[in-house]
């Protein structure tokens, strides 16, 4: 088991309540009691290097800030499914009747998705529900490092396809990160291009909160496009 204060410390002083302007706010706005309550992990490790050039010049930077080496566990799911087919997300999925709570939820996905054992777990903190009006969910995000990480593999192929654990080198930096305007709908996503798939979306806005929020990102050029085929 890793015992890694540093990051825990970061990631537990996340805030709970998304209130400034930014990516998900036309989300936060829309939410009500008529969605179904749903929640991802959002679930950071440290071990993987960056797999662009780009990220790797990034390393030096975060090292300065002791993150140089973290990652964090995000999926592709499948073209089949009804809803955000082919898009990247983090592990997660609708709040089952046995679900105690979001966390619990989050927990019992990421092990049915990807093969997360809850133990290896720690959850430090989760974000207010925010509003998925495309497949009627409030989403609650569930913050947590995995202190014993294990392979990463798609248990569920109806479900996923890929299961990466990405470099946060990789997602900052600069040359990765873009804009993407979705055809007939009415908002703006960033995009993360990491190399083995391309991050934006819902996935990406929590992403952008948080690399803000920690500290970990550094100026980018919003008005790089990124085209995504959806």
């Amino acid at each position: 088991m890793t015992d890694d204060t540093h990051l825990r410390s970061l990631l537990s002083a996340l805030p709970t309540t998304i209130t400034e302007p930014h990516w998900l706010g036309a989300r936060l706005a829309r939410g009500g009691s008529e969605l179904r309550d749903a929640a991802v992990l959002m679930l950071f490790a440290r071990g993987q290097k960056p797999r662009t050039l780009a990220g790797k010049r990034e390393v030096a930077r975060l090292d300065d800030l002791s993150v140089g080496d973290v990652d964090v566990l995000i999926l592709q799911r499948a073209a089949t499914l009804r809803q955000h087919a082919g898009q990247p997300a983090f592990p997660g999925g609708r709040k089952d009747p046995e679900d105690v709570s979001a966390v619990a939820a989050a927990l019992r996905e990421a092990q049915e998705e990807v093969g997360v054992e809850p133990g290896s777990v720690d959850v430090l903190t989760q974000i207010d529900p925010i509003a998925v009006p495309v497949s009627r969910h409030n989403v609650t995000p569930v913050v947590g490092v995995w202190t014993e990480p294990g392979p990463v593999k798609v248990v569920d192929t109806a479900e996923s396809t890929r299961v990466y654990r990405v470099s946060v080198a990789d997602l900052v930096a600069p040359a990765n990160r873009g804009v993407f305007y979705p055809e007939n709908r009415a908002y703006t996503s960033p995009v993360f291009d990491v190399g083995v798939l391309k991050v934006w979306g819902f996935t990406a806005g929590l992403l952008d909160f948080a690399f803000t929020e920690l500290g970990w990102a550094t100026d980018w050029d919003d008005r790089t496009y990124m085209h995504i085929d959806v």
